[in-house]
């Protein structure tokens, strides 16, 4: 296990990892901020699902993601229907130009990763993958351990 200084230095370069995040979020079209590029993200990645599914994948509020889904929808980026199985919900979908902005947005950082990262040899990008996916994986496992003070 780490010694308390090392989880100290990685609280500290998480909090310097919010500038990579915010130059990232610079890449993005000025017509799709954050939130709604999170919404097409995860219909590329889950397929169409309920509002309420969509919610709980962004971890905000109904409303959040309501705002978040009337932006893209005003865009043609997706649709919106009723759910069969309960017609008070609506169900969200891509739509081929969502499908296009996408593969944008993906195409814009993927360069910026090329730019920044250029110098890196394809072990030590293979070794962040690989790590930077464990960490995910070790937050994913809904682990909520006790914090002692």
């Amino acid at each position: 296990m780490a010694e308390t200084a090392q989880y100290e230095e990685l609280v500290r370069q998480f909090s310097a990892f919010g500038a990579v995040k915010r130059e990232m979020g610079r890449t993005l079209p000025s017509d799709c901020p954050s939130g709604s590029a999170a919404v097409l993200t995860l219909l590329v990645r889950h397929g169409e699902m309920r509002m309420s599914k969509l919610a709980e994948l962004l971890a905000v509020d109904m409303s959040v993601t309501s705002r978040h889904v009337a932006h893209v929808a005003e865009r043609g980026w997706i649709e919106r229907s009723p759910d069969p199985a309960d017609k008070r919900s609506r169900i969200v979908r891509l739509t081929p130009s969502g499908e296009e902005r996408v593969r944008e947005m993906s195409h814009r950082t993927t360069r910026l990763l090329e730019e920044r990262l250029g110098d890196w040899s394809d072990d030590d990008v293979a070794a962040l993958i690989r790590l930077m996916a464990r960490l995910r994986a070790s937050f994913d496992d809904c682990r909520t351990p006790a914090i002692t003070q």
